[in-house]
């Protein structure tokens, strides 16, 4: 049996790891914790789940995992005091919001010899993986070049710290580029070579201080290019709080892939809004699977720290281009 806990509840992603965890053979929730005592113990009320007073008595309860769902720029120590006890570590994204945390973050656990995953659920969307297959496979040729978006709701309507620049590290920048920089990579099997970003606040201008819109484009080392609007331009209307496509042009042909198309539109007379009834695979389940399996076999995860290093060197990178104005080296934070 591998007994896995989750701390903080900082990040609403760890509301559905619960459930995630509950759900799979072999895996027992240990229990949960957090450092806002009401929030940490309505959810684990709401899921029958033991609710520990401090992260350190999670820890002394021995799990073979955790899952760290704090603030962006609180994920350092959190990793250290898992790593310190041997214990595993899935750690929400960005890994970390400095180049020197996020290292730091990866040497702490390969010292300890402890697995690090990243979150990075879009590793085990159905429709990504389809054409992750049939890249491997060779039907579409070689790689031209990315045209992505991943754009969502301002993230206040889950989380106010999402808006705090040193809570999160910034926003929409910080927010969405690891995501697709990750997928980009893993199809391709390249690293960022250059970034060019340029941000605004075009969108809730008066309710936030840090970027709402951004432009990214960017090259890897085996001269594909792409470009990312990463932006919280949803309105609170639409029927869900994100969303990621992209196009990428390949030598035989364009392929267009819309990762939350798996879903029904539904519309009652009580609501404000329509709602995506959600029908496909479940990405976050399969990614938590995957994180107890590798502890169960003593492996890799399919997503390492090091695929979340270089997802957040590339995000620094686009903020020290919007910041000079100029084209950055990809890893240059």
């Amino acid at each position: 049996m591998i007994r896995i806990g989750i701390l903080s509840f900082a990040h609403h992603h760890g509301e559905a790891y619960i459930s995630n965890l509950r759900g799979m053979d072999g895996v027992e929730l240990v229990g949960v914790a957090d450092d806002d005592p009401l929030r940490g113990q309505t959810v684990a009320s709401h899921n029958q789940a033991q609710y520990f007073h401090t992260y350190e008595d999670l820890i002394e309860a021995k799990p073979d995992g955790v899952i760290i769902c704090t603030e962006n720029n609180r994920h350092r120590q959190f990793v250290e005091m898992a790593a310190s006890r041997g214990i595993h570590v899935l750690c929400e994204k960005p890994l970390a919001t400095t180049l020197e945390d996020a290292r730091a973050i990866v040497d702490i656990c390969d010292k300890a010899g402890v697995l690090l995953m990243t979150a990075f659920p879009m590793r085990f969307s159905a429709p990504l993986m389809e054409i992750k297959s049939r890249l491997d496979n060779g039907d579409f040729g070689d790689v031209y070049c990315f045209n992505a978006t991943n754009q969502g709701e301002l993230p206040t309507k889950y989380r106010s710290w999402f808006v705090d620049p040193e809570l999160a590290g910034g926003g929409a920048i910080m927010d969405h580029t690891v995501h697709l920089v990750d997928i980009m990579r893993w199809f391709t099997g390249a690293e960022v070579k250059t970034m060019y970003a340029r941000s605004n606040r075009v969108f809730h201008a008066d309710e936030v201080q840090v970027e709402t819109g951004a432009l990214e484009m960017l090259t890897f080392d085996n001269n594909v290019f792409a470009t990312i609007d990463a932006s919280w331009s949803r309105p609170q209307y639409w029927p869900t709080w994100g969303g990621l496509t992209f196009e990428m042009v390949t030598q035989r042909g364009a392929v267009l892939v819309d990762a939350f198309r798996q879903n029904l539109n539904v519309y009652r007379h009580e609501w404000e809004r329509s709602n995506w009834a959600y029908w496909g695979s479940d990405m976050n389940h399969a990614m938590v699977s995957d994180f107890a399996a590798a502890i169960r076999e003593n492996r890799q995860p399919r997503v390492t720290g090091v695929d979340g290093l270089r997802a957040v060197e590339a995000t620094l990178a686009a903020y020290q281009s919007d910041r000079t104005g100029k084209t950055v080296e990809g890893r240059t934070a």
